[in-house]
């Protein structure tokens, strides 16, 4: 499964949670386990025990990540910290592979001068933000599930996805009927869903969706309603049945939907009802 909003969907959950909010701030890489790296099965150790520590390292980190590559500097006069100071936390996330160097020359220099040494948030710290989000969501739903019961997680997952259900919407309205499928997947993986389409097996008829990325597995993997709104979603979207085949969330390699093509549903109706098809 592919869900839209991960930041969002874990702050609004964690809205119902005492003192997860501040919990999500503080965020605090720590050095991996000995024998792994910051890549790979070291991640997860790398961001551990939300608001465990004040999180200086954590708030850096977070700082790179929500406005782009910073310099020392930046982030000394943002923190109201030394330089000094800023840039040891800055070699602690750069041996656990969570940022990186970049050497950016000012604009207007034609070469002169020293390139500026920013620091950019790589692909495993932009995980480690991930994990920590992974692991509020999956807190705050068993929250509301102990609290008000399994009815209120799937009424929780129905509403999230009704935002990209609307937003889609829109997309989809101006596309021909045996092209929705494909627009579809063209709008997810604009939203970095990674999706794709394509007919389906002959002997099935109809087509295919894939996703290729779930940012939220973890957390579908307990909690299936997450799934199913979805797929239910893609159903009144593409105003044809469609059938969940595989999902990440289920240790599948892709989440792959089935939709029927809309020629058969008619057939299917039509025949059940007494008439005779075209």
């Amino acid at each position: 499964m592919k869900y839209v909003g991960l930041a969002d969907t874990a702050e609004r959950a964690g809205s119902a949670v005492p003192g997860t909010q501040s919990a999500m701030v503080n965020a605090v890489p720590v050095h991996p386990v000995p024998g792994e790296t910051a890549h790979g099965a070291g991640t997860q150790q790398v961001v551990t025990g939300l608001g465990s520590e004040p999180g200086t390292r954590g708030r850096i980190a977070r700082l790179i990540l929500e406005n782009g590559p910073m310099t020392a500097s930046g982030l000394s006069a943002r923190l109201g910290l030394t330089p000094a100071a800023v840039r040891r936390h800055l070699d602690n996330l750069l041996d656990d592979g969570l940022v990186q160097v970049r050497n950016i020359r000012p604009c207007g220099s034609r070469g002169r001068g020293r390139p500026a040494r920013m620091f950019a948030i790589t692909d495993a710290g932009r995980s480690a933000f991930e994990h920590a989000y992974d692991d509020l969501a999956t807190s705050a739903l068993r929250f509301i599930a102990s609290r008000i019961g399994p009815g209120a997680v799937a009424e929780f997952a129905r509403q999230q996805i009704s935002e990209l259900e609307r937003r889609y919407q829109r997309t989809l309205e101006s596309a021909a009927l045996a092209e929705r499928v494909r627009t579809l997947a063209e709008a997810l993986s604009a939203d970095g869903y990674a999706a794709s389409a394509s007919g389906a097996p002959a002997a099935a008829g109809g087509e295919q969706l894939c996703q290729h990325h779930c940012p939220v597995a973890h957390v579908a993997a307990k909690y299936p309603q997450l799934c199913e709104a979805e797929t239910e979603a893609f159903g009144r979207l593409l105003g044809t049945p469609v059938q969940r085949l595989a999902t990440i969330a289920n240790g599948d390699g892709i989440c792959t939907t089935h939709v029927t093509a809309p020629s058969l549903v008619h057939n299917r109706t039509t025949h059940e009802v007494g008439g005779i098809s075209a």
